[in-house]
């Protein structure tokens, strides 16, 4: 089940030119920055009510937002939403003939689950499902 839009996130060439729209011209507070390996990129998040602004700056030109920015440019990459049980979330969308880029969830740094779909499956957007760690979640991982 889609419990609500988690966050959008933007590529962007730069990320303190875009904190000087984003957090001095909007005012958008500033939350965390992450260096993601996995990802090839910097990740600056902004809070903007109960959703997030993620800003994702590459690192290198072939990882997958260096190549967006390579061919789009700027701009929105994916919309994040969170769901409760992203297993089943995955296999509902698959029994609808979603193509998945992800079938089995990834987990990020703080012990977060994520997958997409691809925007061939979604009019031309990328969406990422997104599982935030909960007490059951982290014990299940530690089981593992």
């Amino acid at each position: 089940m889609i419990k609500r839009i988690d966050h959008i996130g933007i590529v962007v060439e730069d990320v303190e030119e875009a904190l000087r729209v984003y957090h001095q011209a909007l005012g958008l507070p500033l939350g965390e920055t992450q260096e993601r390996p996995d990802f090839a990129a910097t990740i600056t998040f902004l809070h903007a009510g109960e959703i997030e602004i993620e800003l994702v700056q590459p690192l290198a030109r072939d990882s997958d937002a260096g190549r967006f920015l390579q061919r789009r440019g700027e701009g929105i990459h994916h919309i994040c939403l969170e769901v409760d049980d992203i297993e089943q979330t995955l296999a509902d969308l698959g029994e609808e003939g979603l193509q998945l880029i992800d079938e089995i969830p990834r987990v990020g740094p703080t012990g977060e689950r994520f997958a997409f779909i691809h925007p061939k499956s979604a009019h031309g957007v990328l969406i990422e499902l997104y599982e935030h760690l909960t007490s059951e979640t982290a014990h299940d991982s530690d089981n593992q």
